[in-house]
């Protein structure tokens, strides 16, 4: 609110230094931008109000705000052109620079070097930033140039055709060298092998019979329900005697819940139930017992 009151109410000699002051105050408040930040329509209100002030095309503040406003657009490339035939920014190297880089990241590399070498025609400010910057232009472009022709010669190279190189045979017998001192040779493929009875078997006799006694057929439950025989069935059998139940602790028999109750004594009849006495002598205190006596 402070700085839409100030611009509306502004009667300076700068009014630019009030609108780069409320876009580096949006920046530095909404640093992820966004919808809150609202800057894209800070800066377009910030380009029309002061549009065709030639005393500001000479700026860099006035053109940091064109580039920022190039930012949002969809094509930046029309703001470089039209920044250019208005001759806005185009004493300063920030314009080429940008400009440049722009060009460099969609492949146009020849266009970014025209860029570069104008703003060097120019001696655009401050000259040994530009400078510098083209020189990092160039190094770059002639390092994606040698990838680029490594690439091409590594497709080259795959497109040619190749000589089989001979396999090495496992198991096989060397031809030795030497008649004293026979020497197992270092190339151990074509010539160096002996001639060998390729129909011949790694396996003795006796792994030989005793993997013939081992065949057996694989199960197949289609053919088996068609030709074989069928499953046979589980017979029941009785037990001869169950098994006795181990011993539980505090297991209880059976027996009514009422069994250890004291039975009720009977009025008709004259009978009286002699009370049990337990069996052991309750423990009294001395000083109770001679408050009783």
């Amino acid at each position: 609110r402070e700085f839409e009151s100030e611009i509306r109410f502004y009667s300076g000699d700068d009014p630019l230094d009030v609108w780069d002051r409320y876009i580096k105050w949006t920046e530095q408040t909404f640093p992820q931008g966004g919808k809150e930040s609202n800057l894209s329509a800070v800066l377009e209100r910030a380009v029309k109000a002061l549009n065709e002030q030639q005393r500001y095309y000479k700026d860099p503040r006035y053109l940091n705000l064109w580039l920022k406003f190039g930012n949002c657009c969809n094509e930046p490339l029309d703001l470089y052109s039209y920044l250019h035939s208005q001759e806005i920014g185009t004493t300063l190297a920030q314009l080429y620079i940008t400009w440049a880089e722009e060009l460099e990241a969609r492949g146009s590399f020849k266009k970014a070097d025209l860029i570069f070498q104008e703003g060097l025609q120019r001696k655009a400010e401050p000259l040994d930033k530009l400078q510098s910057h083209h020189r990092q232009f160039q190094a770059r472009v002639s390092r994606q140039t040698l990838l680029g022709l490594e690439e091409a010669a590594d497709e080259k190279d795959i497109d040619l055709p190749r000589t089989a190189e001979p396999q090495r045979s496992s198991l096989a017998d060397l031809k030795g060298r030497g008649k004293k001192n026979v020497v197992a040779p270092i190339s151990r493929v074509g010539d160096a092998l002996k001639a060998t009875n390729q129909n011949r078997s790694l396996q003795n006799p006796a792994s030989q019979q005793l993997s013939n006694n081992l065949r057996f057929a694989v199960f197949d439950e289609n053919s088996a329900s068609a030709s074989g025989p069928g499953i046979p069935a589980l017979t029941p059998q009785s037990w001869t005697a169950p098994p006795a139940p181990k011993a539980k602790e505090n297991e209880l028999s059976a027996g009514p819940w009422n069994s250890g109750r004291r039975p009720r004594s009977n009025a008709n009849s004259g009978m009286e139930v002699p009370c049990t006495l337990p069996n052991f002598i309750p423990y009294v205190e001395e000083s109770a017992l001679q408050q009783v006596m």
